[in-house]
């Protein structure tokens, strides 16, 4: 179980937001923080305490810039994802990113879209892509959400399906979007069922706000995944320390 940083960053700055209110005007956006450091600030943080596979994401438009920062801050130690296509993704690399983060573009008309998949893998390899399965339960079903998490595909994250991806990519990547941003504690039945179905590194977003979350989850996925924290870190305005939560993950 490795503790994975973020680096979320909406309009230049870095910021802890609610994921669910992207998507209209700015005023609707719910801030959980805003920093007054810059994205490389938290680059360094992270290179100093040696964490790797932390993840830069650019909510929208107007982050190329600061997304750069964190990544010339700290070459190879973070992964970055935020309208990443074929295109732009080895860019991104050359950049100094370790891997590519890619959710809505291997998405099309709720299904996936296994041209634009082969296209990226084409683009930069499977080792050095991160699938993104942001993911919203209906009817008993984990169902991945795109378009800043506000359209359902008919997706089911379940064993058949990762299993199938898992040939494409190095990593998943899974926030729980239901509490994404909210600290209002994991989801344990998301975290059991992932732990369960996947073979390759993934990381859990969504919820933790305590060591008790921690322990909890290293419990529920018997610590083969990993996890990362947002809004509840001391570094983001939260109660959690961050320093401590490094210590507890390395421990």
């Amino acid at each position: 179980m490795k503790f994975r940083p973020c680096i979320d960053l909406h309009n230049g700055k870095v910021k802890q937001i609610v994921g669910e209110t992207l998507g209209g005007s700015d005023s609707q956006v719910v801030e959980n923080f805003v920093s007054s450091h810059d994205s490389a600030y938290y680059a360094d943080m992270f290179k100093r305490d040696k964490l790797t596979g932390g993840h830069v994401i650019m909510l929208g438009g107007g982050n190329e810039e600061a997304a750069l920062a964190a990544l010339r801050a700290y070459p190879g130690g973070l992964q970055i994802g935020g309208g990443i296509h074929a295109e732009n993704a080895a860019r991104y690399l050359e950049a100094g990113a370790s891997h590519v983060i890619v959710t809505s573009y291997i998405f099309r008309d709720g299904e996936l879209d296994m041209g634009n998949l082969q296209r990226i893998v084409s683009e930069v390899g499977k080792d050095r892509l991160v699938i993104d399965l942001s993911c919203k339960q209906r009817d008993n079903q984990w169902l991945v959400v795109t378009n800043q998490w506000k359209t359902f595909s008919n997706f089911v994250v379940d064993a058949a399906h990762l299993r199938e991806l898992e040939a494409y990519c190095d990593e998943f990547l899974i926030h729980a979007v239901d509490v994404e941003g909210k600290r209002t504690g994991i989801l344990g039945q998301l975290v059991e069922q992932l732990a369960q179905q996947v073979t390759i590194p993934t990381t859990y977003a969504g919820g933790a706000r305590s060591f008790e979350d921690l322990d909890l989850f290293r419990s529920l996925s018997a610590g083969k995944l990993d996890i990362t924290i947002g809004s509840a870190l001391d570094i983001f305005g939260g109660a959690l320390s961050y320093d401590e939560v490094v210590a507890y993950c390395n421990r």
